[in-house]
């Protein structure tokens, strides 16, 4: 049988280096050298600004100005170390490291040589430690190289070709703070060459009998008149099993129709079951060499055109198991800069909440990452369809993904690695080429451009059961225009993102809205007093003006004091006064919103807004839930027309 340790349960070492210097140390004695600069114990997975901040070497950055203190990580380079246990070694076997995400680039080395380089935040890394084991007292060390220098929210999307996170270089919601670390699983496979090496699970449903469809295939090194016994189970009872050769198994695969299931929902639809599936690897003996499983649920999405769209727009209205749904939820943002350092205690609880609001989907922009297996997972528990993008985004000077053949290439890579990883899961609604891709007039790319055409490729050869589109917005127009209502022009639109003028205006321009579907709409809204008292720091809360740092950290973008003095004839007097008219503002903005896209339905499929929750404590955002994961007053209104049915 495979072992599977999980490292995370060992201790670690961090050390900070002048860039190169620890290669001058003859055994890598990093932890003990009086030249590193830096030496702290480190929890994995975990960035490095998490564990400076535990030992006090860094401010906590959500602070007033602190994340300016904080810069200076990016500039040295980073080395986490262990020693494996010596029960973990056996003769016979081989031992590799399998990484589901390092942040960003280095070297794995162990016993003092190397067992080879990685480079990209977006995949997994896997490196065979056989040879160079020892005996006795193995010493594993992954160092981290220096990163990009600039990949933030503003320049030339054409010219971002390093493949890390961009939203923790600066974005008008979260000051720079770039994570370096091991931010996902990390384990040591031990295996005696005989196993399940991947496997792929999908399901669907026949509408019109309620019966499940599932579809498995994998990948295996197995020995002559070996078997897989492949079993889909719900609790103690198994719903069906086969046994089969290994070779069918890699090549057709099990191919199940007519499954007793019962259909899994989105919230507030119905219920969420779930079933796994497990693939055991026999010998020609049946004796169990190695088991892999997937966790899966059942149902069935298609879509079809809006009431009344032009013939030639995309469809927009979600079909779930045979029923139109309303989408309706938010654009989900990571928890944390540091996303490395999540709990599920810090996903469950926000998720929990958007649940009782009675939203039903998120949005992953791909300024992030792909959202990690613990949030697929409570996603299929609790009901929620995700939209996940895969990382390209929109700069503001120029917006168009980068065309070279190097790079086309190694984000087809990235995109096929997110579906084999997350296409298992009832939650996953759809995939995105990425976020704000548009040509030089504003208006959105489609699969004309050499990057998103090979994306689509990808995603229709490995999931062709799920819809992919290009990028978002798509159809004829970036934003929703009033000059342009009633012109079927408005397809899936981005904006408005706060009222320009009074909220009558406001609810005029949504009383008219024509678009199709609305993937990004907001409205600023203050963070609750205390929130903001608790976090300034050393900053002064008066006056809220964008001369004022603390109102322009990290942008100012979403400060309507113009608004303000307009309305009441004076400026801000203090801060409990201007966080009450905005949270008030913002709350009667977003019901209006909301609610007129609702109203419309099957006219408009759905709105999502831009944002959930603050990944950082900003005094003002358009976020609706705050950097604690405490709903704002916005939230609490909208909750009344989540829950009121289409």
């Amino acid at each position: 049988m495979k072992n599977h340790y999980d490292l995370s349960q060992l201790d670690w070492n961090l050390s900070g280096w002048t860039p190169y210097l620890w290669q001058f140390q003859p055994s890598l004695e990093s932890g003990t050298s009086p030249d590193a600069l830096v030496s702290v114990p480190a929890k994995v997975p975990g960035s490095v600004q998490y564990a400076l901040r535990t030992a006090g070497l860094l401010p906590d950055w959500n602070v007033g100005l602190n994340a300016r203190a904080c810069e200076w990580v990016e500039n040295r380079q980073w080395l986490y170390e262990t020693t494996l246990p010596d029960a973990w070694i056996e003769k016979g076997k081989g031992y590799r490291l399998s990484c589901q995400g390092l942040d960003y680039s280095g070297w794995v080395y162990l016993n003092g040589r190397l067992a080879g380089s990685f480079c990209g935040t977006h995949i997994p890394h896997t490196f065979d430690l056989t040879p160079y084991l020892v005996d006795h007292h193995n010493v594993l060390r992954i160092a981290f190289d220096l990163p990009p220098r600039w990949l933030g929210q503003f320049g030339y999307t054409s010219q971002m070709r390093e493949w890390k996170v961009r939203f923790n270089y600066t974005w008008d919601w979260q000051p720079r703070l770039v994570q370096i670390g091991i931010w996902d699983k990390i384990e040591i496979v031990a295996t005696d060459g005989l196993e399940i090496t991947s496997l792929r699970c999908t399901t669907d449903v026949d509408v019109a009998s309620a019966k499940g469809r599932l579809s498995a295939q994998g990948r295996l090194v197995a020995p002559p008149g070996a078997k897989i016994r492949a079993a889909l189970k719900r609790g103690g009872a198994t719903i069906r099993q086969e046994e089969l050769p290994a070779d069918a198994f890699t090549s057709a695969g099990v191919q199940w129709e007519a499954l007793p299931i019962e259909l899994w929902w989105p919230n507030l639809e119905g219920s969420q079951p779930l079933y796994d599936f497990e693939a055991s690897l026999l010998d020609a003996g049946g004796k169990e060499i190695d088991r892999a499983s997937r966790r899966v649920g059942f149902r069935h999405i298609t879509w079809q055109a809006c009431e009344g769209a032009p013939a030639q727009a995309d469809p927009w209205i979600c079909v779930v198991n045979g029923k139109p749904v309303f989408l309706q939820g938010v654009n989900f943002p990571p928890v944390r800069p540091n996303f490395a350092d999540v709990s599920e205690a810090d996903y469950r609880q926000r998720l929990e909440l958007y649940r009782e609001l009675g939203m039903n989907t998120f949005r992953i922009n791909a300024c992030g990452f792909l959202e990690t297996e613990c949030f697929y997972n409570l996603c299929d528990e609790m009901g929620f369809l995700v939209w996940q993008e895969f990382p390209l985004t929109s700069s503001g000077v120029e917006n168009m993904p980068p065309n070279d053949e190097t790079s086309i290439e190694t984000v087809a890579e990235i995109a096929a690695s997110f579906i084999t990883r997350r296409q298992h899961h009832p939650s996953l609604l759809l995939w995105s080429g990425g976020n704000e891709l548009v040509d030089l007039n504003l208006r959105p790319l489609n699969n004309g451009h050499p990057m998103l055409r090979r994306l689509e490729s990808v995603a229709l050869e490995l999931d062709p059961l799920r819809r992919f589109i290009t990028a978002s917005p798509s159809g004829p127009r970036f934003g929703g225009s009033a000059a342009e209502y009633g012109q079927g022009l408005n397809w899936d639109v981005h904006g408005e993102w706060k009222p320009a003028g009074t909220l009558a205006e406001w609810e005029t321009y949504w009383k008219a809205d024509d678009a199709l579907f609305r993937s990004e709409v907001g409205a600023p809204g203050c963070a609750p007093v205390e929130l903001i008292r608790k976090y300034k720091g050393d900053c002064q809360e008066l006056p809220v003006h964008h001369s004022n740092p603390f109102w322009r950290n990290p942008i100012a973008w979403w400060l309507q004091t113009e608004q303000f003095e307009a309305e009441l004839g004076h400026p801000p007097t203090s801060l409990e006064e201007y966080a009450a008219w905005s949270q008030d503002r913002q709350a009667r903005a977003l019901v209006t919103a909301v609610k007129a896209c609702k109203e419309r339905f099957p006219r408009c499929g759905g709105a999502l807004l831009w944002m959930g929750h603050d990944t950082f404590p900003c005094p003002t955002n358009t976020a609706i839930v705050d950097f604690e994961g405490k709903p704002k007053p916005a939230a609490l209104a909208l909750r009344e027309v989540y829950r009121k049915p289409a």
